[in-house]
């Protein structure tokens, strides 16, 4: 039985997790969780599961249920913030962390989670955007295991097993297109955060969301795979297949192709990383290919969906480059969702961001999480 820990909980991810345990309690044991404010959800899932111990990040939702828990005398041991969450993540009890919770706040986390030795099912991005040199390290130093959870990155390392990686040609990371796909600047210039959330094929959160409407969330996953595999940019190919059922390829040195199908359901990815290298029998809609009829590909626009673009070159540049790229992305659609920026605008402010903070210090935790913040209050005072 393996010992968890789940940071966002009540997310997208998070939420499939939950289901997928549910459907397993003889196999996973649930310790501790972290959630935002989603304090109803939260507690339904500490009394279903018995859990432990909970981290929660928000100020008011955190003293609610420390007092719920206190008054109707439930034994979970709570805490707060970035402390708390670095404290359930490196439980003595636990032995495989899934972070999924998304944005900057979960670097900090995983890095004391693999500092513990914890294997890491890692459904947060940032981590490896921001830092993929130091926590790639760290994980190879404490013989840690990091095992994908988004889909596309899944299918990568599906597609590697029994493969020697120094035969890889190269990694083709399949996208969607979003909502917006075959659109031109000029129909995106009335774009609403309504629009942008009504993803084609995948039910995800807003942020997520958002980044796949823009072609960002491609982008991190560019440099969370340059990462996660150990291979050049210029290796990474980023193919628009719009049906969504080859989650991700990797083609050899010798001209063959190996691909990863499936439906679009989360479900997988989460079960394969909490399993590896088991595969189990799955409760996802299974694949009827006479159904899908036909598979189709295409380049990514690049002169539309820029942000794609700012994703390469932040890699490419490497150091400090990706952490601004993701800081003022952040903070850019959080104020789009808000409606205080428009759609366009949030390829615009990033890349003025990139031109603007250039940083000649050491490449650590601490500068890193300093930058992140410095370019988030330009983006937030400037616009």
């Amino acid at each position: 039985m393996k010992n968890l820990t789940i940071i966002g909980v009540t997310g997208s991810i998070g939420t499939q997790s939950i289901n997928l345990i549910r459907l397993n309690k003889h196999k996973y044991n649930l310790v501790a969780i972290s959630a935002h404010k989603s304090i109803d959800k939260v507690i339904d899932i500490i009394k279903e599961f018995n859990i432990q111990y909970v981290a929660i990040t928000h100020r008011d939702s955190y003293e609610k249920l420390k007092d719920y828990l206190k008054i109707n005398n439930i034994k979970c041991k709570i805490y707060y913030g970035i402390e708390g969450l670095n404290t359930i993540c490196s439980l003595d009890e636990v032995d495989t962390v899934l972070t999924s919770v998304v944005g900057m706040v979960g670097l900090l986390p995983t890095l004391k989670a693999i500092r513990a030795k914890k294997n890491i099912a890692l459904a947060n991005k940032e981590t490896l955007v921001v830092a993929g040199e130091i926590v790639m390290a760290e994980a190879k130093r404490n013989n840690v295991k990091i095992l994908p959870v988004d889909s596309e990155h899944s299918a990568i390392f599906q597609c590697l097993q029994g493969n020697e990686n120094n035969a890889i040609d190269k990694i083709l990371l399949t996208a969607s297109g979003g909502p917006f796909r075959g659109k031109k600047t000029q129909d995106l210039l009335n774009i609403t955060p309504e629009q942008a959330l009504k993803h084609p094929k995948w039910n995800m959160g807003k942020k997520i969301s958002i980044d796949s409407a823009t072609l960002m969330n491609k982008g991190l996953e560019v440099i969370e795979a340059r990462w996660l595999f150990n291979c050049e940019y210029e290796d990474i190919q980023v193919v628009v297949h719009p049906e969504s059922v080859i989650h991700s390829m990797v083609q050899y040195t010798d001209g063959s192709i190996m691909a990863q199908l499936s439906s679009t359901d989360m479900t997988l990815p989460i079960q394969y990383a909490l399993n590896y290298p088991i595969r189990d029998t799955s409760f996802i809609k299974k694949l009827d290919l006479f159904e899908i009829n036909k598979l189709t590909f295409e380049k990514p626009d690049l002169e539309t969906f820029k942000c794609l673009q700012l994703a390469y070159q932040a890699g490419k540049e490497g150091g400090f480059v990706p952490t601004v790229l993701n800081a003022s992305n952040e903070a850019c659609v959080d104020m789009f969702i808000r409606e205080k920026i428009s759609f366009l605008q949030i390829s615009e402010i990033i890349e003025r961001c990139m031109d603007k903070f250039s940083i000649n210090e050491e490449l650590n935790i601490d500068n890193i999480i300093n930058l992140d913040k410095k370019v988030k209050e330009f983006v937030y005072n400037n616009y």
